[in-house]
């Protein structure tokens, strides 16, 4: 499967980008086309009002690496892992750019955007997060705004992995192995449960099926 791995920490060594590698390396293992992009190294501007830049063919007036990252990487994977900082208990502005800068290519005024709007659904998500607070509720925030981009774009959110530290690679020596969490998450990404019920979703009476039996007949 193809995917498309994210980083958005202005440290290019920081804690998240070094799960998101873990996670890379999972998929890779796996067989899947895995590829990463930093997006510091992408975006040089933020979303910026469409009927003042956009050019006369109705393309993005914005110059930088956005529109090949959007169309011949985003569009076309299977499936997407975004990995940030915690930063005021919401997401990197290097991520929100990421998703704020989309509205060039669905509004109606990108000639295109009908395109657009059948290739940006159905892809499978994974949220790989960093912070230095442990409070439970400190990555609320960021994921339920995942989960309602999942839903909205009828995608599947497969789930999170959070590490803990402050200091470049202080992930790695964080007890709760969110380096070991973040590699299987990768290596998982596409056959792990992940499941988001309507009331109307057919399922079994069973969520697991029952162990085989390795007893004598």
């Amino acid at each position: 499967m193809k995917t498309l791995v994210l980083t958005s920490s202005p440290r290019q060594t920081g804690n998240s980008t070094l799960l998101a590698g873990e996670v890379l390396a999972g998929l890779q293992e796996a067989g899947h086309d895995a590829t990463h992009r930093d997006l510091n190294a992408v975006i040089d501007g933020f979303l910026k009002d469409c009927k003042a830049c956009r050019c006369a063919d109705g393309q993005c007036g914005i110059k930088d690496g956005y529109h090949d990252l959007f169309f011949n990487e985003f569009l076309p994977a299977d499936g997407l892992i975004l990995a940030t900082p915690i930063y005021w208990y919401g997401m990197s502005a290097q991520l929100k750019a990421f998703f704020d800068r989309m509205f060039c290519y669905v509004a109606a005024s990108y000639p295109s955007s009908t395109r657009v709007l059948s290739e940006i659904q159905g892809k499978r998500i994974g949220l790989v997060l960093s912070s230095e607070e442990t409070f439970p509720t400190v990555s609320h925030g960021i994921v339920h705004q995942v989960q309602e981009f999942s839903r909205y774009t009828n995608s599947n959110f497969a789930g999170v992995v959070h590490g803990y530290g402050n200091a470049r690679g202080d992930i790695c020596r964080d007890p709760s192995a969110p380096m070991k969490a973040a590699h299987q998450f990768g290596k998982t990404f596409y056959k792990a449960h992940a499941t988001d019920f309507k009331i109307d979703t057919p399922r079994a009476g069973k969520m697991w099926a029952d162990p085989i039996s390795t007893s004598a007949a």
